[in-house]
């Protein structure tokens, strides 16, 4: 009996048939890039905003004040008096009722100097000039609470963590397609109860959810893509990644549009459900159907392919060779078990692990410099472009490992010399960082590919997902390893951004080469790649 990998080849390894399932997928990565990056928009910090003075509503609604005429009878006398303080995390230890005058409510303090009126510390009733621009201003996510923005993307990557393990073992167990429609549905319908959550618990708890989903749609459609093309087609999986950078960049578009949170949520929400249409025209991956014995459902849809992409099928082909190995329950033994897979599956962990940590950190710094929100954003998108078009230049010509080492440790050079470079000259620091950022950018989308083919089929959903996890813990521990160790020394994450990086590019050259080798079916298979 042939292979499935023969099969294929008279069928159409990239035809009619799979760039238009390709093409498809690809639009997941825009939505999931939408999920990954909108807290930047969702948690935009408000433009105005203070502390409401008790009473001051009622008073404002008697003397029919504007919220401007307000804002001056309560900030302005600190502002005088205190020029560190701007009414926005304490308010004047005052009480306004029906006997506060209306052109000069501060009389009763006139014996007060400007430098010496009563002040406390403001714990709720703020004002915005644009309720509900943001959930900062939405749920008052602002001073002693303003680390709460940080919690809610600590909390979606969290469940982008959850996601990798639970649905990355259920595509294993009950199939590609199905978990990617049930994880489309889920993002949609959690995004929609994001957007108008009473409280900031529910908030979290379904965007929480929302990551859970939103890892499943990811990764089971990356999957889906590299399971049903020939082995030198497998660089499709490069350009899933360009979509995700093209989401980057429509994203500031829809959020400069749209002026309220809810509506940035919604509208990077619903278009989940669209994909559910994908049921019609999209199958379950033939290769996941042979590992479970239904070698004539795989046969029925290569028939398929064979007749969308105009080619023949020998009759002779009637059935294919099924694989011997069933794994019911992965689990993570079963990724360290032989010397082969242990030492992929720790190399790869790592590389996973070191690219979040400092893709976001480089991110984040290059991103504290102010200006246009909306532009900066736009631009941080399309400096990721050229990395795609170099790895899809130099990934069929070199192979996988050279390019993987070698992004890895221009990322850890170009960190080291932005760390020493003179202060005086931001325009080189920014530019060497720069290089630094398209480096590990190279590396996170390499290591997509090379983890997609270092595991038997029966267990690459799982593989991906489990390896997968450390970005989520990279994403999570990253703000905190930036923000504290720049508070020692504003340079030393790079210093420790250079090591990781450099270490990392001298492992993966320890990784087999995948370069034109067909997908492994058995971890047999993984043990004899050299």
């Amino acid at each position: 009996m042939p292979s499935f990998d023969e099969v294929l080849k008279e069928a159409g390894e990239f035809g009619r048939f799979q760039k238009r399932v390709f093409f498809l997928l690809c639009l997941t990565g825009i939505t999931f890039s939408f999920l990954f990056t909108s807290v930047v928009f969702l948690g935009k910090a408000p433009d105005n905003y203070w502390c409401r003075i008790p009473g001051a509503a009622e008073s404002s609604k008697r003397c029919g004040w504007t919220l401007e005429e307000e804002q001056n009878f309560t900030v302005l006398p600190l502002l005088l008096g205190n020029r560190s303080s701007r009414g926005q995390c304490e308010r004047l230890d005052v009480v306004w009722d029906t006997s506060t005058s209306c052109t000069s409510p501060l009389t009763p303090y006139s014996n007060h100097s400007t430098g010496n009126l009563p002040l406390t510390a403001c714990h709720d009733n703020w004002v915005y000039k644009q309720p509900h621009s943001s959930i900062i201003s939405e749920y008052d996510l602002v001073c002693g609470s303003a680390w709460m923005l940080d919690l809610s993307q600590a909390i979606l990557n969290l469940g982008f963590l959850a996601g990798a393990f639970t649905l990355g073992y259920a595509a294993d167990r009950y199939g590609r397609i199905l978990i990617y429609l049930l994880s489309c549905l889920g993002v949609g319908i959690c995004g929609i109860i994001v957007a108008f959550a009473p409280n900031f618990t529910v908030f979290l708890l379904f965007r929480f959810l929302q990551g859970v989903f939103g890892k499943g749609t990811w990764m089971t459609c990356y999957v889906i893509v590299t399971e049903i093309v020939g082995s030198d087609q497998r660089i499709v999986g490069i350009v899933i990644q360009m979509f995700f950078t093209l989401g980057i960049m429509i994203l500031p578009g829809i959020a400069y549009l749209v002026p309220t949170w809810q509506g940035i949520q919604l509208a990077i929400s619903l278009p989940n459900f669209l994909f559910l249409l994908y049921y019609w025209v999209v199958p379950e991956s033939p290769r996941w159907l042979l590992t479970r014995k239904k070698g004539e459902k795989a046969l029925k849809i290569v028939h398929n392919i064979a007749k969308h992409n105009g080619k023949y099928l020998s009759p002779h082909y009637t059935e294919i060779t099924i694989s011997n190995e069933e794994v019911i329950n992965p689990s993570f033994l079963d990724l360290v078990r032989t010397p082969q897979m242990r030492r992929n599956t720790l190399i790869l962990m790592y590389a996973w692990f070191t690219s979040a940590l400092i893709y976001q950190g480089l991110v984040m710094r290059l991103g504290i410099v102010g200006g246009n929100l909306y532009l900066d954003f736009f631009i941080s998108g399309a400096v990721e472009l050229p990395a795609a078009f170099l790895i899809l230049v130099t990934i069929d010509r070199i192979g996988r490992r050279l390019p993987f080492a070698i992004s890895n440790i221009v990322a850890g050079i170009a960190c080291f010399i932005t760390a020493f470079l003179p202060e005086d000259t931001p325009w080189l620091k920014t530019t060497v960082a720069t290089l630094g950022r398209l480096g590990i950018t190279m590396a996170f989308e390499i290591v997509y590919l090379v983890n997609t083919e270092l595991y038997p089929t029966t267990l690459r959903n799982f593989g991906v997902s489990l390896c997968s996890s450390l970005c989520d813990l990279g994403g999570i521990i990253a703000p905190f390893l930036l923000f504290r160790l720049a508070a020692i020394w504003l340079e030393l994450p790079l210093i420790i951004f250079s090591i990781l990086a450099v270490v990392c590019g001298l492992l993966v050259l320890l990784l087999p080469e995948t370069k034109g080798i067909s997908l492994p079916e058995t971890v047999e298979d993984v043990e004899q790649l050299s």
